[in-house]
């Protein structure tokens, strides 16, 4: 399974004729193509699924989705390594 991570823009620019940025994902910066979100503007959040912005969202989206992010970490602690899903 693939996921979108959001991410804060902090910088625009161009390289090699593609819209690109640069993204803050609490603390770990990371470059980013824009060429599918053209209206981006830096402080703005995103949406980047390898390396790619594919949407954008409010701050308030991105703090929710960071949120769920951080409970499933949580879970993932508190079960241990090798922690797997009963069988259905």
């Amino acid at each position: 399974m693939c996921l979108g991570v959001p991410g804060k823009i902090v910088e625009i620019y161009e390289q090699g004729g593609l819209h690109m940025g640069r993204v803050d994902f609490g603390g770990v910066f990371r470059e980013a193509c824009l060429d599918y979100v053209p209206e981006a503007k830096a402080g703005e959040y995103c949406v980047i699924h390898v390396g790619f912005a594919i949407s954008l969202l409010s701050e308030k989206e991105a703090m929710e989705t960071l949120d769920l992010f951080k409970q499933i970490s949580d879970i993932e602690e508190e079960l241990g390594p090798g922690a797997a899903p009963a069988s259905v």
